[in-house]
Order: structure tokens, then sequence, then C-alpha cells
């Protein structure tokens, strides 16, 4: 594993002898535009695992993304090479269908301290909900990025994460009704304690989100990546493409289905991912949209 080659893969070309905070909030920005939120694996006969350095070969040597725990994972080993000083936590992902949180910690995310102060980082949540820079960990304050606005909360010694957003403006009124359109202005997120977790908290949750037939992740194949004006998924055979519009406080979404025979073309062009292994997408009914 080589903090070069990690460089290389998401464009970072800046001096990184000082963990500050104008170069974490580069590298985290970095990160979001060059490797995708995606669980393509799953839904290719193959396995996601907290191995580092299997992490790192599939997200930095193959070109590929991951889910939470293999690009934030790889982030918290990232940050300890910088010389960062950082806790990895765990969080439960809110469910909008049972309007509470998830058992179980299924989604890890890193804490790092500069100057005596705290910054939530969180590289991996992907679609109109995801970071592009860290989040400084004082409760109730709107902390405005591209994609909304921000806000942690916290209750005794647990934090929520939630975000306001902006209408979403469907180009094509036949997706208007879709499932993947959120519309929802104010989003829960997750939620944590700031208890430190090591990678082997996440496994049983892991395996389990890879292999129940009621997980999200294996009714739906999910490839989403940020761009300076926006981001684009692929979920199932729903190509979306989101471009944020403050000025307007909307969002204008573009969505088209894509026939299998073209499905490794988009990923190629619009992700730059290249599988090894066939994929058979899946975008069944499930708690999840964009």
């Amino acid at each position: 594993m080589d903090l070069r080659g990690y460089f290389n893969r998401i464009g970072f070309t800046g001096p990184y002898d000082k963990p500050d905070l104008d170069t974490l909030r580069t590298i985290h920005m970095l990160h979001v535009m060059k490797i995708p939120f995606e669980n393509l694996s799953i839904h290719c006969g193959e396995k996601n695992t907290t191995d580092l350095n299997i992490i790192y070969h599939k997200l930095v040597k193959s070109n590929r993304g991951g889910w939470c725990c293999e690009n934030n994972l790889l982030f918290s080993w990232v940050l300890k090479e910088m010389g960062y000083k950082y806790t990895t936590l765990g969080s439960k992902v809110f469910n909008k269908f049972q309007n509470d949180f998830y058992p179980v910690d299924s989604h890890l995310i890193n804490m790092v301290e500069i100057d005596g102060k705290f910054y939530l980082t969180d590289v991996s949540y992907g679609v109109s909900c995801q970071l592009w820079y860290p989040l400084e960990m004082i409760s109730g304050k709107d902390q405005p990025q591209p994609p909304g606005v921000f806000r942690l909360l916290k209750e005794g010694v647990r934090w929520t994460l939630e975000k306001t957003s902006r209408k979403q403006v469907v180009k094509d009124k036949a997706y208007a009704n879709s499932s993947l359109i959120d519309k929802r202005l104010t989003k829960t997120m997750y939620s944590f304690p700031l208890t430190p977790r090591a990678k082997e908290h996440f496994v049983d949750t892991l395996d389990c989100l890879q292999t129940s037939p009621d997980s999200r992740f294996v009714l739906k194949s999910i490839c989403s990546l940020q761009l300076p004006e926006g981001f684009r998924a692929l979920i199932g055979w729903t190509y979306s493409e989101i471009t944020y519009n403050p000025e307007d406080d909307s969002d204008m979404v573009e969505m088209k289905e894509i026939p299998n025979c073209d499905i490794e073309t988009v990923l190629r062009e619009k992700f730059n991912v290249v599988l090894v292994n066939k994929l058979t997408p899946k975008n069944n009914k499930a708690n999840y949209c964009m």
C-alpha cells in the first residue's frame, strides 16, 4: 500500500507534510469526486471485505469504488499515514420506512481532531447526501455544502446527522413518481456515539448486508459519483444525472433506462469503472433513494 498511489488515484498534487484542515478538506473532496460509492461486487459474485490490502488494490489499483467500509476504511488509513489524529466510529442509519434507526452499526465513519477541534469525515454515503467536506462537530450549526445544508445535533451521548435538501425537479415527468426520487426536504441520515470502533465491529453486519435477501444492497445494484455540478448514479438499469441549482433552490434530475447491453459502457464512460466479472443489475423495492 502506497500513499502516493492513493494521491494519484484522486488527483491530489499538494503538499502533505502538515495534517491541517485545508489539506483534509481537499483530499475529502477529491476522494468523492474520483472514487465512486458502489456495491457492484455483491452483484458480480464477489464479496466485500474489511481487509485493507484488498480494499487498496480494488479502489486504488483497479479503479473501482466501494461502500462505506471500503471507502472510509481506506480513508482512515490515509488519515493515519498523513499524520492526522482520528477515531473510527460506527453509526446507525435511519430507516425512513420505519421512522427509526437500524438497530446495529452499519455505517463506518471517521472523526478527526485538528488543533483541538473535531471534524466528521465520511467519503462514502453517496448520491445527494454525500459530504463533500468534513463537518465541524458543533451541535445545531448549519454547515452549507453544494449538496445542501448539513447539520449535526447532539442529544446525550449520541450525535445525529441530518441534511436539508433542495426540491428535486424531474425533467422527464414519466419519472416524477419514481421511488428513487427523495421528496423529503429534511433527511435524517445516521446517528452515532463517540465510541471508538475497530473494523472487526462491523464484520457480522457487513456479511448480513451483502447476503440477506432483505438488504437494500442485495436488492439494488448502486454506483454513484459526485461531480463539480452535482452527481450521477446508476441504480439497477436507471441512470440519473442531478445538477445542483442552489440559486433556484432546486436540483434538476434527468433519468433514463439503460439496456443490459450498454451497462458496461455506462460504467466505463460515466464512472471510470471496469468490472472483471459480469454484473447482474438489480433495482428491487428497498429503503433507498437519491
